[in-house]
């Protein structure tokens, strides 16, 4: 009965490490693919839903990162570091990808949104308006750090939340909510 239970279940197969599947994956081994899929999976797309708190494009991150694990699988190199955290340095990069991606097209489409109104004296009014605050936010920037500067842009300029901030910068929350603070504050005491 054993040996139909090693035969059925062998410890080689259950015992491979990630590492080791993505050096059989390296050598266009589908059935380790197959492994390293099931296993890894729900912690990729875990962590894609995180940053992007959409499902569907949570699902296609999921599989462009294990498009890319197919294709680059050579490419790991366990001496810098586990085969989990290379897989999730993926994750992470592609998820910041799409989020990067989608506001890009926000600001796309603002623009484009605005390009086709036609002029009147009040838009021009707002433009030059808006030019004048633009200038006056631009002074008022030069009063904080870089690392202030960075986090307000990507929280209050760029719109995104503190989390998402957080990921993108790739720093703790606890920091970026730090550096924001500090900033507006400083910002404050420039007004004043």
């Amino acid at each position: 009965m054993a040996a139909v239970h090693a035969l059925l279940d062998p410890p080689a197969i259950r015992m491979r490490t990630f590492g080791t599947l993505l050096g059989l994956v390296a050598d266009g081994r589908v059935e380790a693919f197959s492994e390293l899929y099931q296993r890894s999976s729900p912690r990729v797309l875990a962590q894609a839903r995180s940053i992007l708190w959409d499902s569907h494009q949570a699902d296609e991150v999921t599989q462009e990162v294990y498009l890319e694990i197919w294709q680059r699988a050579g490419s790991f190199d366990g001496s810098l570091g586990s085969a989990s955290s290379w897989i999730s340095r993926i994750t992470h990069s592609r998820s910041v990808d799409r989020v990067r991606s989608a506001a890009a097209v926000r600001a796309r489409d603002a623009r484009y949104s605005e390009q086709m109104q036609p002029l009147s004296v009040d838009l021009v009014i707002e433009d030059v308006l808006r030019r004048a605050d633009a200038h006056g936010l631009h002074r008022a920037m030069a009063m904080v750090t870089d690392l202030q500067r960075e986090a307000l842009t990507v929280t209050y300029l760029l719109g995104h939340t503190q989390r998402e901030a957080s990921i993108i910068l790739q720093i703790p929350l606890a920091t970026l909510k730090t550096r924001v603070r500090d900033g507006l504050q400083r910002l404050r005491c420039a007004a004043l």
